[in-house]
């Protein structure tokens, strides 16, 4: 038996394929015996004919088998069109794309090979059974893909839950994510209010203090300018300047421990104590100053 190339469930499709078109192939030839049985009985009934009767009755056989070949010819086209619609909606289910070689359609080597096929397999057909030829019926293209069209659903369904499952854990992972992101934020949002408030708390206790510093360097430049002017005066005021200075430098001192306590978590501490430190130096020179 010749083979196609194809496998075997294939193959029997073709088989299927040309026994229908084997009866078709008959039918078509048993109407045109018809044609030319028909021509005898109705005209050939005479012993002689001329030349143009022989003429027009040809001419009418013509037709006749003309008309009937042209629409047998052009039925198996439409026959043909309608098979390959059946091959390419079923290959489109599966999302391919048949494509045909149409020069393939008169490669002799080939059709001879298909018709030693067919001539094995009507050989085969006649030993198996001798009964009058039936028109065979197609059988549906649509069978045969239901096994791997169920396993490929099956996997689909089974990837799908994992995709589901995989979405779940990273909403929940987002989620609490979110959630230290709020907390994070409101965290940062205090501490900043927290530092701001001791920061304007530490501004204000600095400008307290400069503005003492600088009322007290104030009052003893006055008192230079007016030590040519009154130097009696300002001996005797000197006492109650040592007084005065005594009691700044307590309150400095008192300040002094107070900001110790206010900003020793924050950096302007040490800026501050070296601000005293240079505000100290200026006073002793002012003293030796006073006292020369």
């Amino acid at each position: 038996q010749a083979e196609l190339g194809v496998n075997e469930h294939h193959q029997n499709e073709v088989v299927s394929y040309m026994r229908f078109a084997r009866f078709k192939r008959g039918m078509c030839l048993k109407t045109v015996d018809s044609c030319f049985q028909d021509l005898k009985d109705s005209r050939l009934v005479e012993e002689t004919f001329t030349v143009d009767e022989v003429i027009d009755m040809l001419d009418g056989l013509q037709s006749v088998v003309r008309s009937e070949v042209e629409s047998e010819l052009i039925n198996t086209t439409y026959t043909n069109v309608l098979l390959l619609r059946q091959l390419f909606s079923q290959a489109e289910k599966w999302y391919l794309k048949l494509q045909t070689d149409v020069s393939d359609l008169e490669n002799r080597e080939l059709l001879d090979q298909v018709a030693e096929f067919e001539k094995s397999e009507y050989k085969s057909s006649n030993k198996k059974s001798t009964t009058d030829p039936i028109k065979p019926k197609l059988a549906p293209l649509n069978e045969g893909g239901s096994e791997l069209l169920n396993k490929t659903v099956a996997h689909l369904q089974e990837e799908n839950e994992k995709l589901k499952t995989r979405l779940k854990t990273i909403e929940t992972q987002a989620t609490a994510a979110l959630d230290e992101k709020s907390k994070l934020e409101k965290s940062l949002r205090d501490l900043q209010m927290i530092q701001g408030d001791q920061k304007n708390n530490a501004n204000q206790d600095i400008t307290e203090l400069e503005n003492k510093v600088a009322a007290l360097k104030s009052q003893f430049e006055k008192t230079l300018n007016d030590t040519a002017a009154n130097q009696k005066f300002l001996e005797e005021d000197l006492v109650t300047t040592k007084h005065d200075l005594l009691k700044v430098q307590d309150q400095l001192s008192t300040a002094e421990k107070e900001l110790e306590k206010k900003f020793q978590q924050t950096a302007a501490y040490r800026n501050m104590k070296e601000i005293l430190t240079k505000k100290n130096e200026q006073i002793k020179d002012l003293r030796r100053r006073l006292s020369k």
